[in-house]
């Protein structure tokens, strides 16, 4: 059985974990923190999701005239320490399916948040490009929520 290719990044935040958490939830915060113009040069044309286990999501954005739709499932939600979704880039003509495992956890003053990116075997790749995009997006909701 060959084993999943995984991109670790974290992040420490001095807000309780419930505000972290609940970021992921948030079409609004998404629009901030992980796609649009806070972010990086995009445009958001739709945030869609159900954030309950069997939910599913669709953010769709347009970067250099491309439009790129990310989709996926809510597989776990226990608030406010895991959430857990697939996640897939549609117009990817690999269709490759991956999966996102995010944890907070409190501390003093605050909480971590750790997020694995999990990609088929094969990816080994995108690892590092996985790594800097959760990275900057952590680093936008670390900012944004002060």
């Amino acid at each position: 059985m060959k084993l999943p290719v995984i991109a670790t990044v974290a992040g420490l935040f001095s807000v309780p974990p419930e505000k972290v958490f609940e970021a992921f939830l948030d079409t609004k915060m998404i629009g901030r923190f992980m796609f649009g113009p806070e972010v990086r040069e995009e445009e958001i044309i739709s945030l869609d999701n159900e954030p309950r286990v069997g939910g599913k999501f669709s953010y769709v954005v347009r970067r250099q005239g491309k439009t790129f739709s990310h989709i996926g499932e809510y597989l776990e939600i226990e608030r406010p320490h895991r959430l857990v979704f697939s996640w897939a880039v549609k117009e990817d003509p690999s269709n490759i399916q991956s999966r996102i495992d995010i944890e907070v956890l409190p501390v003093i003053d605050g909480c971590e948040l750790t997020l694995k990116h999990e990609m088929p075997h094969g990816q080994e790749d995108f690892v590092e490009k996985s790594k800097i995009a959760w990275g900057k997006m952590i680093d936008k909701l670390t900012e944004i929520l002060g």
